[in-house]
């Protein structure tokens, strides 16, 4: 637990367009990052690449989104989470494009990795601005808003990449997503505050001190509980349309609609988890444990689906269980960190569960590659929230109120 004492947050009506700011930024790189899943076999097809091989691509994004969630979050706390929203936006939509023109899979699992370089600032930058601007009585419903970019993001995707597919190719959903993602960063570059007005302009800007992040038990073991976590979840997105399609048999847009649906169901559930958290004291804990079980048995489940009629009846339960958890054990690290290093707490933390993301493509292609077994490729999945959920149980809660709080006025 970090010693430096939480600001009072004065609640200013602005932090409604910084949340909604924040959130389109995060819902656009979520796009970005859950196109690849519904066009992966028409991008496969059209480079010569296998099955297993495209995990490749979905490998190369992940590296480079690690490496930026490490480096964002300490240059959130450093240069400001306006300039690293904005910036970060607008070249990972720049990079969008350019995939969309790739006829090569080098310099296609280049470009991915680029998309991920610059698409994995906006997180942390998000939830600084969130732990600026809400008090922590209320950050669990902040946060699960924020949190729902993700879902929508594989919503969106799912909804608009198959028909985009059939009528203009894969390349159209990249050139379009990548053209939108730029519009939003220069509308964030443009409105986007953070805490304190110009008295925060002002003051002078330092590389922030790490060293109370490296000796935090608590942030270790929340960084490894989510790289389980995230195991499951983006090991999902990445590659259940091409599952789905290849061993339960599916056309391309049922699976886009099973995958739509398991995503639509976390968008309102993770507001409502970060609202239920609240009202019971703003504990985080245990409901993120009970969250991570019923994922680890959604995935089970889903694994023994043979039909389509079988995937929609488990998709909504496994999105709202995929998906909850993340607000939760968000919502965990400025309190375990203090507000002055949330950006950096929640970009290492980050990068360690997006670790989880980058190894399960290439690992999960290899499960189902040799043993051609739907189920054992799920069953692969559930592994990742089963570490999650026992390493969980060894992290400390702080309620924010066992703080010395020290008055950090919100100004207009």
């Amino acid at each position: 637990m970090s010693l430096t004492p939480e600001p009072v947050v004065v609640r200013h009506p602005y932090r409604w367009v910084v949340l909604a700011l924040a959130w389109a930024a995060f819902t656009m790189t979520a796009v970005d990052r859950s196109t690849w899943g519904p066009a992966s076999v028409a991008v496969g097809e059209h480079l010569g690449v296998s099955l297993a091989g495209l995990g490749a691509f979905a490998t190369g994004y992940y590296v480079g989104y690690v490496l930026s969630n490490a480096a964002g979050g300490v240059l959130t706390d450093w240069l400001g989470p306006r300039v690293v929203v904005g910036c970060s936006l607008f070249l990972a939509g720049g990079f969008m494009i350019l995939f969309g023109e790739t006829d090569s899979v080098a310099t296609g699992i280049a470009f991915q990795a680029g998309v991920g370089v610059f698409a994995g600032c906006d997180y942390s930058a998000g939830v600084k601005l969130i732990s600026q601007w809400f008090p922590p009585a209320h950050r669990g419903f902040a946060m699960g808003v924020f949190m729902t970019a993700t879902s929508l993001g594989t919503v969106i995707a799912n909804a608009v990449v198959p028909s985009l597919i059939a009528a203009s190719g894969w390349r159209a959903s990249y050139h379009v997503f990548g053209a939108v993602s730029m519009a939003v960063a220069v509308v964030c570059l443009v409105l986007l505050r953070g805490a304190g007005g110009a008295h925060v302009a002002s003051a002078p800007r330092k590389v922030p001190d790490l060293r109370p992040l490296a000796r935090n038990r608590d942030l270790w073991l929340l960084g490894l509980a989510g790289f389980g976590a995230l195991w499951g979840t983006y090991g999902f997105i990445t590659w259940s349309n091409a599952l789905m399609i290849k061993g339960g048999h599916l056309t391309p847009v049922q699976a886009g609609a099973v995958v739509a649906i398991f995503g639509v169901t976390a968008v309102a559930a993770k507001p409502f988890m970060g609202v239920v958290s609240d009202l019971f004291g703003g504990r985080r804990k245990v409901p993120a444990v009970i969250v991570l079980a019923a994922f680890v048995v959604t995935l089970l489940v889903f694994g023994t689906r043979d039909s389509l009629s079988g995937f929609l009846w488990v998709a909504p339960f496994l999105g709202v269980a995929a998906y909850v958890y993340s607000p939760l054990m968000i919502a965990l690290i400025p309190e375990l960190a203090g507000v002055r290093l949330a950006g950096s707490a929640a970009g290492a933390t980050n990068a360690f569960w997006q670790l989880g993301s980058t190894v399960v493509p290439v690992v999960l292609g290899a499960v189902f590659q040799a043993t051609q077994s739907f189920f054992w490729a799920f069953a692969t999945l559930a592994a990742g929230p089963l570490l999650g959920m026992i390493l969980l149980l060894g992290v400390r809660e702080h309620r924010a109120g066992d703080r010395v709080p020290a008055v950090t006025a919100i100004a207009g």
